[in-house]
């Protein structure tokens, strides 16, 4: 008994350790993986004075991003599973920062969809090599804290790369560089300084941490191992991935999820244009007045993920931030330039409140057997949000002269999917730590929400 004890204590030390230790690097990563991802939002005036990328073109190349992206996931992952997370994250941010940096030299359309391509393709695989880290260093009972926290850092990383942007975009002219090659030219470097560090800073397994106790060791380790065993008894059974992509209630999953990114990636690229309509700003206010909605956004998630471990159902938490990020969409096409600010941040709180809240079910619900795969298709899918949202504002930019537009269709979007939340079905448990075990005679694709 006091050996069980021990091992237990072991084991909470180690993973206090971990979030010490491990995670701020997760989280000084995210940043990076931030900066270069959404940079081309504060650099898009002026790629289109100096190299003549207009609205539709750049809307193009930013969701260009996301088809590589998802193209590349799979065999990333494959190859991460080979080398291991710790190899493969510092691969992936020296890839990503390399091909960050070229678009220093950026002088057509081609060149911006050839880069824009390369980096989906180099960052494919980034956070699920995070997830799976976590899975090799955390016991399940920590891992969803660790995976909210790195989420919620998301919207951090968001705010930090406005007024960076900003005092980057500043140094226009300095050394015979636009501001926007100090932008592209300064972060792709930075990824690449951090990915190396990364290689050297991150332990690959558990028995080489220096920072751990013997006894920690073992006991992280055999509480891990214990965990691998019953995943791989629970996982015994054939999926097949077409049948699950036809299951209605996945496809629901898919459709709410990629309504989530709609609005993500709407606000990520196209929000520092909205704020240029603010008279008087300039590259540095509006790098600084495109973080407000993303620090809103970390508050919100703040008080989201506290009415959550409360709440039994997570199904009327999501509908509400769905239903905030519509109203404060919505209201921000109808409203001056300030106020269309003041509400971007409010929809802000609902839609990257409705990430994390939205994973829960998936998570919490989906029998053992095919969430693994079922988290795979979701993500996938609903991606793919990210290209159609950028693409498609540049469209209707370029046709209309406004993203107002956009924005109604935006709110449409989180609107129907708020809508469809409800359409989930839901199995009753007694206990909400586990996730529910399908009856034999139930379907293993019915989602139940705690």
């Amino acid at each position: 008994m006091q050996s069980v004890d021990n091992a237990v204590t072991d084991v909470a030390f180690a993973t206090k350790k971990f979030f010490k230790r491990v995670l701020p690097i997760m989280l000084v990563m995210l940043v990076c993986n931030q900066l270069n991802r959404s940079n081309i939002g504060y650099a898009q005036e002026h790629l289109q004075a100096d190299v003549g990328i207009g609205a539709a073109a750049y809307g193009f190349g930013a969701g260009l991003f996301f088809i590589a992206y998802a193209i590349f996931e799979l065999p990333s992952n494959v190859m991460m599973e080979r080398y291991g997370a710790k190899v493969w994250l510092a691969r992936i941010m020296v890839s990503w920062g390399i091909v960050s940096f070229l678009m220093v030299f950026v002088q057509n359309e081609t060149m911006f969809y050839a880069l824009r391509f390369l980096l989906g393709a180099a960052e494919a695989g980034f956070f699920p090599a995070v997830i799976f880290y976590f899975a090799r260093w955390v016991p399940a009972g920590q891992r969803g804290k660790a995976t909210a926290i790195f989420i919620a850092g998301s919207s951090v990383a968001a705010a930090l790369s406005g007024p960076i942007a900003g005092m980057l975009l500043s140094l226009h002219d300095v050394l015979g560089l636009r501001g926007w090659q100090w932008l592209f030219g300064f972060e792709g470097l930075l990824s690449v300084v951090v990915g190396i560090a990364v290689f050297f800073i991150l332990d690959a397994k558990i028995k080489d941490a220096k920072w751990l106790t013997a006894g920690e060791k073992l006991a992280l380790t055999a509480a891990i191992a214990d965990e691998d065993a019953q995943h791989a008894t629970a996982a015994s059974g054939k999926i097949n991935r077409w049948k699950m992509l036809l299951n209605p209630q996945i496809l629901l999953l898919c459709g709410i999820y990629f309504s989530v990114q709609l609005s993500i990636y709407a606000n990520t690229f196209w929000l520092p244009s909205i704020v240029k309509q603010i008279p008087g700003t300039t590259d540095l206010s509006v790098g600084f007045l495109s973080a407000i909605p993303w620090v809103c956004a970390v508050i919100a998630m703040y008080f989201a993920a506290k009415w959550q471990d409360k709440a039994k159902s997570k199904r009327p938490l999501l509908v509400a931030a769905l239903l905030v990020a519509a109203v404060g969409t919505l209201a921000a096409a109808v409203a001056t330039p300030v106020l269309a600010l003041v509400f971007l941040a409010i929809a802000a709180m609902g839609f990257k409140s409705a990430s994390p809240l939205f994973w829960t079910i998936p998570q919490s619900g989906l029998h053992p057997i095919i969430l693994a795969p079922a988290i795979a298709i979701i993500n996938s899918l609903g991606n793919l949000g990210g290209f159609v949202a950028p693409f498609g504002f540049g469209i209707i930019k370029e046709q209309t002269g406004s993203v107002i537009p956009g924005l109604f269709a935006l709110a449409a979007a989180s609107t129907i999917a708020a809508a469809l939340v409800y359409f989930l079905k839901e199995r009753k448990t007694e206990t909400a730590a586990e996730p529910v075990a399908t009856p034999e005679d139930a379907s293993p694709y019915v989602v139940a929400v705690k």
